[in-house]
């Protein structure tokens, strides 16, 4: 290990590469050397992404099961998300992410403080659970009345068989409301990206486009992939309200079954999560002519930048007056804290290896405070959101991409509108808005900093290890074996106990937090006492 770094601690990325993969055998080492990158900002590199985890290897990634009904379908309040298997599956997919929602009164629908399962035993697992999960129906339309129910299928019900779309086409027919099942088990796909696709496709099959009530506003847009953890959507919504913009419907956090059914009266669709939910955008501008942009609110001048952007692409004069001054009244507080900041966190070290946009998107808090990333990588991330949209053509569509449907969307005959004419399009893409492009993480990377996909835990030791990062950005899996090495792990799946990050609001909670936990002297104490002052060992001598 003593080539990876010289004394003034310039890494030499191609060592560190090299001593990651030299604990695998060879067969092992070839694969991974594939997703471990070293970033090249005059060419960006290709990297190996969305392809199975090797067996045996200890990775961070979830299930399909965890992607459709934790990740997208979570942060719904009114519909009862009912989980058709063991007990174990419902539980642990029960409000681990921290969405947080508002219902407007305390008797408005809000099912998110529940776990709803059908509790599959081994009986069912022999005989089928059709019959329990039609009991499981009914019992909580009898106890609820909600609008409507989704069904998440889980391992045992893909290996039984049993047919959750048929129980919920008889279930829906004889209690008249909207009832919708996922084939989400947990097997399919290399991760849980398979289910964030498989949960929109069944949103757009069964919700989208349902309820034509018009808004008011002239300046209607979705916010997709933005999920409220901790609060960020809140901040968000405040946000936008504060610019004159009218939020139909956010793809899901603090979000209603009505808000979805009533998203493509939108003109605009503002994606945050790109790896999450670009599938929504695709399908809903094919069928409805809302065009879609990539924004982040992670980050004051990401911020910033996203509120111009939504402005720009309405063109109106007022309105981008009104955000001017927004952004205006919130940059002098973000200016004071990234200052004050700046001055204890300047030069220290960040790693991110967390899933969908966010190991990108929170490069831009950490830069904003001096800090640098040396190593980021996603759980589930395709080639696409590592070195942009652009790669899109040249990605090969696996046997595990082919086991998840693709709708065939056409426009609707009706209601297809597009917002904007192909001249209109046209001049705002030669001013420099893209639409339905990503750039990638890559592009945002310094020069010779490591991209992982789907890190191991071996790989994420021997990192620390070399880098000896001040904080470690992950999830609650990784979360004590990096603390027990002595380096404070973030959560940016769940946010612990903090948040809101988004907004300007939020990255100042961001950077005051980093700065709490990258300069408390208690992980300088970890080491056990015998490891600081080893003790004084002796043996006995034939002499």
């Amino acid at each position: 290990m003593d080539n990876v770094s010289s004394k003034n601690n310039n890494f030499n990325p191609t060592a560190v590469k090299d001593e990651l993969l030299k604990i695998y055998p060879v067969k092992v080492l070839r694969k991974r050397s594939k997703s471990i990158v070293i970033n090249d900002n005059e060419a960006t590199p290709e990297i190996q992404a969305n392809v199975r985890t090797i067996p045996g290897i200890i990775s961070q990634r979830g299930c399909s099961y965890a992607g459709c009904k934790g990740v997208v379908l979570g942060p719904t309040r009114d519909i009862v998300n009912l989980t058709h298997g063991p007990i174990g599956c419902g539980f642990y997919s029960w409000l681990t992410r921290r969405n947080q929602t508002r219902p407007p009164t305390d008797s408005s629908e809000n099912y998110m403080p529940y776990c709803f399962s059908t509790d599959m035993q081994e009986n069912e697992i022999v005989f089928g659970g059709e019959k329990k999960l039609r009991m499981a129906i009914q019992e909580a339309y009898d106890l609820f009345h909600p609008k409507a129910i989704g069904i998440f299928s889980t391992c045992p019900v893909g290996l039984i068989g049993d047919d959750v779309h048929a129980v919920a086409r008889e279930m829906s027919a004889t209690l008249g409301i909207n009832i919708f099942g996922f084939s989400c088990e947990g097997y399919k796909g290399v991760s849980q990206s398979a289910g964030h696709h498989i949960a929109n496709n069944q949103l757009f099959k069964h919700v989208i486009g349902k309820n034509d009530q018009k808004h008011e506003g002239k300046f209607k847009i979705n916010l997709l992939g933005e999920y409220n953890i901790g609060g960020d959507a809140f901040v968000i919504e405040e946000l936008l309200k504060r610019c004159g913009i009218t939020l139909v419907t956010t793809f899901s956090g603090n979000s209603t079954y009505d808000q979805f059914a009533n998203s493509h009266m939108a003109d605009l669709n503002a994606v945050m999560c790109h790896r999450s939910i670009n599938y929504v955008a695709d399908m809903i501008e094919k069928k409805f002519g809302i065009p879609w942009i990539k924004v982040n609110f992670i980050g004051a001048a990401a911020t910033a930048k996203a509120l111009r952007k939504i402005a720009a692409y309405f063109g109106d004069a007022e309105l981008i007056n009104r955000v001017e001054h927004v952004i205006a009244d919130e940059l002098e507080a973000v200016r004071l804290a990234q200052e004050d900041v700046r001055t204890r966190c300047a030069g220290k070290r960040a790693m991110l290896f967390v899933g969908g946009s966010r190991a990108h998107h929170y490069q831009e808090l950490f830069k904003e405070i001096g800090m640098e990333v040396v190593a980021a990588g996603y759980e589930f991330g395709h080639r696409d959101d590592y070195e942009g949209r652009a790669v899109l053509p040249t990605i090969k569509v696996d046997a595990d991409s082919r086991n998840i449907e693709e709708l065939d969307v056409e426009a609707d005959p009706l209601r297809y509108e597009p917002r904007r004419t192909v001249e209109q399009i046209e001049t705002l893409t030669n001013s420099g808005m893209e639409f339905k492009d990503y750039d990638g993480l890559m592009n945002d990377m310094a020069e010779g900093s490591l991209v992982i996909d789907d890190i191991s835990h071996s790989e994420m030791e021997q990192l620390i290890d070399i880098y000896k990062p001040s904080v470690f950005c992950a999830g609650i899996k990784e979360k004590y074996a990096v603390q027990k090495m002595g380096v404070p792990c973030k959560q940016l799946h769940s946010y612990d106990y903090g948040g809101p990050y988004a907004g300007f609001e939020g990255a100042i909670n961001y950077y005051r937090e980093i700065d709490r936990i990258v300069n408390s002297r208690v992980w300088a104490l970890i080491k056990a006492p015998w490891q600081k002052y080893p003790e004084l060992q002796a043996c006995y001598t034939t002499a």
